[in-house]
């Protein structure tokens, strides 16, 4: 009887010992095929980390997934780069959110984009107009198509050059208020 006890038990802790053997074996299989499954995926997916610093809202939004724009992340990503002095939401042209996320990936950036202007409303450009002489008569910003931001950690010169080498539009550079104008206009430099 104490020999049947004793096979018994060594047949469980070998079972035990196989099953183990087999879930670690197996893990370590499938492990780096989910890693490349979950790499794979980022790399078909765009992302934005954007705070507005005059509302103080902040969004994490995936906008970009397999080829296709998601409407819903595009509808928060208009709401919080609305014209904050009006209220006005407009919407954003997707290219330049693309602009936004190769930047952000170009200067490897791990904060927030610092969203200064966003979408204008005429009003609020021609009110901006009389104040300065650098706010365009047919600015971008009321097409939707231009931001004025800055990224947090990352000098305002690296993005400049970063900016400008990924020729996506306009690119001027305000060193004195601190931030970096892009649009999807015709590709061009000022300062």
């Amino acid at each position: 009887m104490k020999n049947a006890a004793e096979n018994n038990s060594k047949q469980q802790a070998r079972r035990l010992f196989l099953r183990n053997g087999i879930a670690t074996l197996s893990t370590g299989i499938f492990l780096p095929s989910i890693a490349r499954a979950t790499a794979h995926h980022r790399k078909h997916e765009k992302k934005l980390v954007l705070r507005n610093l005059h509302t103080g809202e902040r969004l994490q939004s995936v906008f970009w997934v397999e080829g296709k724009f998601i409407p819903e992340s595009l509808r928060e990503i208009n709401y919080l780069l609305r014209d904050f002095r009006t209220d006005e939401v407009a919407e954003i042209d997707p290219k330049l959110l693309v602009l936004i996320h190769r930047l952000h990936h170009k200067v490897d950036a791990t904060r927030s984009a610092q969203i200064i202007s966003g979408y204008r409303s005429p009003k609020t450009n021609a009110s901006l107009r009389q104040n300065s002489s650098k706010v365009a008569k047919k600015s971008y910003h009321m097409k939707g198509m231009a931001i004025d931001l800055r990224i947090g950690g990352i000098d305002l010169k690296t993005l400049q050059k970063a900016a400008k080498s990924l020729k996506g539009g306009g690119v001027g550079y305000y060193p004195k208020s601190q931030f970096l104008h892009l649009d999807t206009g015709p590709v061009r430099y000022w300062t």
